[in-house]
Formats: structure tokens, sequence, C-alpha cells
């Protein structure tokens, strides 16, 4: 009964002062509001990052040609070191015994493709068919090619989801042809769209890895010529896929000694390990998650001090009002309790207020600037608990101080 007297009385006290609460409120408001904004980008970009490693596979080892500057520079490295070639394919599969698939890529921009592209020219990939699995793609129309395509050489292509939008358009790609160069292709399958996030690097650039036309490797080995050729390596790349119970940081420090001492030591190629990169993922993730969210508190910390401070003002007009209560009969608890209440209920409303803040400014985030957005159960409970516990601590300090008032002296107060 007491505390039901005590909160309609706080609503009532605030009430008559409609503007000067929200005003205070605001601070609370915009932080609560900050906070999960901020943790909804935080967990959008988590989840993206995440599909995009998973994508690559944490238990991959990604093996990449580092292209040559200069024809001067590949001449010098072509004294030491052969390049990245076939040699190193059959290196590695007699010597990594933890080592499940592994397929060797080539990649080519070709100069023209028919049907014309109606955005940027697809690259063209030859690759062989357990690079699928590697990368575990998902067919949406057709099948991926497999060994007999590859051993006898099949002019046969499979489409990324862009490749496919930008030559055939959006009906039925199977069974149709597309030109690359001077060659015609079948097309026997279509990706599903696959993380735009995973961009492949290509000789320098980047490339939308649904813009891409995938060949069987013998075919691409055969039938196509890269002009560019004198300046490249053999293979662009060797992707290598481990066993479940592989650790692909060792393995990875294997596969470096392995092709350091087939190429005398020369740095002609990188290897990238996506379960490490999953790892510094998270670590980042998780201080760069703490940074905004401690940006996001000052707003907080603001509508904590904007609720003591409309507190103090508040005991100040209402000393006479407390010296009177004082005088028949209340405790300082009592006035503690009162003055306590106001600033919770001020915070509440805030938080509340603030909660939906928050679902709408990630939801234009993710409207206006195309990042995506998860707004979790857990930050809007961790913002809102804040914002309670802001109202409690920021009102205790104005709440002791009306309770120390003397009650001679408060009714004397004009």
């Amino acid at each position: 009964m007491i505390f039901t007297t005590d909160i309609g009385q706080a609503f009532s006290n605030l009430r008559a002062q409609k503007t000067r609460t929200l005003l205070t409120a605001l601070g609370i408001v915009f932080g609560v509001g900050s906070v999960i904004g901020m943790l909804a980008i935080g967990s959008g970009a988590r989840e993206e990052s995440l599909r995009f490693i998973e994508q690559l596979g944490v238990r991959n080892v990604l093996i990449e040609s580092r292209p040559a500057t200069s024809q001067e520079e590949f001449q010098q490295r072509r004294r030491s070191s052969p390049g990245l070639s076939d040699r190193d394919v059959r290196i590695l599969q007699a010597n990594i015994e933890a080592l499940e698939i592994l397929s060797a890529r080539r990649t080519l921009h070709p100069a023209q493709v028919l049907p014309k592209s109606s955005h940027e020219i697809p690259e063209l990939y030859g690759v062989r068919p357990t690079y699928a699995v590697i990368h575990s793609f998902h067919v949406a129309e057709g099948k991926f090619f497999d060994d007999s395509d590859e051993a006898s050489s099949s002019p046969v292509c499979v489409l990324g989801e862009g490749a496919k939008v930008n030559l055939l358009g959006y009906g039925p790609a199977v069974g149709k042809y597309i030109k690359v160069n001077d060659v015609w292709l079948q097309v026997m399958g279509v990706l599903a769209e696959q993380l735009m996030a995973g961009a492949q690097n290509t000789g320098g650039s980047m490339q939308d890895v649904n813009n891409i036309i995938y060949v069987p490797i013998n075919t691409f080995q055969y039938r196509f010529w890269d002009q560019s050729s004198d300046m490249k390596d053999d293979l662009d790349g060797i992707d290598l896929r481990l066993r479940s119970n592989a650790d692909s940081v060792e393995v990875a420090k294997v596969v470096t000694a392995v092709l350091n001492s087939t190429h005398h030591s020369v740095q002609d190629f990188s290897v990238t390990i996506p379960a490490a990169l999953l790892a510094q993922q998270q670590r980042t993730q998780t201080i760069f998650t703490y940074v905004m969210v401690a940006i996001a508190a000052i707003s907080l910390l603001v509508g904590g001090i904007g609720i003591m401070n409309i507190v103090l003002a508040t005991v100040l007009e209402r000393t006479r009002e407390i010296g009177v209560r004082r005088s028949i009969g209340a405790r300082r608890v009592d006035i503690v309790r009162q003055f306590l209440i106001e600033s919770v209920l001020i915070s509440v409303a805030g938080g509340l207020l603030g909660i939906a803040f928050g679902f709408f400014l990630a939801w234009l985030i993710a409207r206006t600037a195309e990042w995506k957005t998860i707004v979790t159960s857990s930050s809007v409970i961790i913002a809102f608990g804040v914002s309670v516990a802001v109202g409690v601590i920021f009102g205790i300090y104005p709440a002791m101080k009306a309770s120390r008032i003397n009650p001679i002296d408060a009714l004397r107060y004009e």
C-alpha cells in the first residue's frame, strides 16, 4: 500500500511537470536507443563476417600466388622459384597427411563474352570438381561438373548467380551456350547466390564471387590462352580442405614449410587460414562492440546527470512539502523512497521509449546505409537494465539530500 501510494504520488508530481520530465527523459531515450543501435550494428557485422569466413571454410587452407609487379621482379623470382604449379599440387597431396581434398585454381579475365554482359565481364575460373565441396557451393539450377567432364576437357561451365543474370538474364540457363573469348561453353549449372562480402582477390583486383564462370581446370588449360601468362605462375591458387580432426593452423605451417622448400624460400605465395581469420575476427569484433557501447553509454551518463539535476531542482521546489511531511511523522526513508521512485520512473519511461527508438535506429541504419543490423533480446535487456540502474544511482544523492533537510528549516523556507 505504501509503495502504491508513493508511485501514484510520483506519477502526479511528474505529470505536473510534463515538459521538464520529458526533456529529462530524452537523455535516457537517446542513450538506450544508441546502445541498442550500436549493438545491432555489431551483431549484424559479426554475422556477416562469420558467414563469409564459414563460406571460406574453417577446415580450409587457401594458397594464393603473389603476382609480380614488374617483368624484372618476375624474372628475378624465376631464377630461384618455379612459382605455384601442378608440381606443388602433387607434393602437397603426397606430404600433407591431414589433407582430405584439394583443388588447383587458374583465373582469366576474358577479353569478350557472348551474350554481352550487362555489367562487368565475369571472371573465368578453372577448377577441379572438388572446388565446389571445398567452398560449400549450393547449386540452384542444374549441377556442378564432375571428374568425367574434367578428364575429357568438356566445354561446359557453371555460372555464378551474378554471371548468369549478366549474361542470360533471369530465365532458366541450363543447356544454353555462352562464348568466352573464342570458346563456346554449355551451361550445366547455376550456383545459388553467395555472400557479397566474399570478394576474391584476382590478380590485385577484387572480384565479386557471384560474377564468375567456372570451368574444369583441364578445359581451362587446353581451350584457353591467357595473354598475361608470361607474368603469372602456372596456377593462381591451390585450395585445400582438411580432415575434421586436423589443426588448420599447424597444417598451414607444414604447407608453408613444404612450399618454401620447393620455392627455395622465395615469397611468391601466401597462405590464408580461415579458422585463424575467424578467431581474429571474433577478437576484433568484441573490441569493436565494447568501444561502440562505451561511446553510446555516454548518452546514458548524460541522461543520468540530467535526472540528478531535475530531482535536485524538485527537492528545492518542494522543501516546504518535505517539512510538512516530516512534521506529521514521515521518516527519512519515506522521503528517500519518494524521490527515488520519481527518478526511477523517469529512467523506466525513458528506457521504454529508448527501446522503441533503438529498433527504429537499427531499421534506419539498415535501410539508409545498407548495413545488416540485428537487434538481440540481450541488447534490449542490457540497455533497459542500465537505464534503470542509472535512475537509481543518480537518484540516490538527491533523495538522500531531501531526507536530511531539517523539518523546522523546511517549514520556514519560502
